[in-house]
């Protein structure tokens, strides 16, 4: 069995002497496998996270670990190396997708929609929101959604989300219950440019459902990657 598509790197462990065992992402689903030598000088820059690759996993049959080669198309890696911020939305990223998604099971969306912000990793203000954005998605893909579709009258608009039902809340729903609420940043309803406090609040909704849904009902704690990265936010706004 075999097959050749593009693969975003989400973790690498080393493996024997000079290998690794490396988890991608494809829009046919996370991969583990081999990749020989890939601790090498000359392959160690392809297997790094959040690199896009043209990967190619080859076994005798499909339960096997299967083996990897694969070329560099996009070093999304040695981009966000270059900016403190970007390489922790790079790992917080790639430890969400090897985390949550079930191995080898499609989900081409999320594969697309981290792609677009592995693009933009170097982009000043990009990265930030379409991580987040991203999240929301991710959620959504597994079946943990926010539902931000409630609508809102003309003196009203959406302005919290439900830490228990994830659903949004409208100022005039909120009532007595307003300071159990998670404030809801706008530019998760539109495609506004966000404050860094925005980006905080958002972090705050996902790492919420994540840490309840997703990693909490397997008993799993949120990938450290992530918790760093809403430290990281949080301490640039003191």
């Amino acid at each position: 069995m075999d097959w050749q598509e593009p693969a975003i790197v989400l973790e690498t462990a080393p493996y024997g002497e000079g290998d690794y065992l490396v988890t991608v992402l494809t829009p046919g689903g996370a991969w583990r496998g081999l990749a020989k030598g890939g601790a090498s000088r000359g392959k160690n820059a392809i297997w790094q996270k959040g690199n896009l690759l043209s990967a190619r996993w080859v076994a005798r049959t499909p339960e096997q670990l299967g083996a990897f080669t694969g070329e560099l198309v996009h070093p999304a890696a040695a981009l966000a190396m270059q900016e403190r911020e970007a390489l922790a939305i790079l790992e917080a990223a790639c430890a969400l997708a090897a985390g949550a998604l079930p191995e080898r099971e499609p989900h081409p969306d999320i594969f697309a929609g981290l792609t677009r912000m592995l693009a933009g990793i170097h982009i000043p203000g990009h990265p930030l929101p379409s991580l987040i954005r991203w999240e929301v998605d991710l959620l959504r893909e597994l079946g943990f959604g926010l539902d931000f579709s409630t609508q809102a009258g003309a003196n009203d608009r959406l302005a919290f989300v439900s830490p228990r039902t994830g659903r949004a809340v409208t100022l005039s729903q909120a009532g007595e219950w307003v300071d159990r609420l998670f404030p809801l940043p706008e530019f998760l309803l539109d495609d506004s440019s966000p404050t860094l406090a925005d980006c905080l609040a958002g972090l705050k909704i996902t790492g919420h459902f994540f840490t309840r849904d997703v990693f909490g009902a397997r008993h799993r704690p949120l990938p450290t990657a992530r918790a760093r990265l809403y430290d990281l936010i949080s301490d640039r706004l003191d």
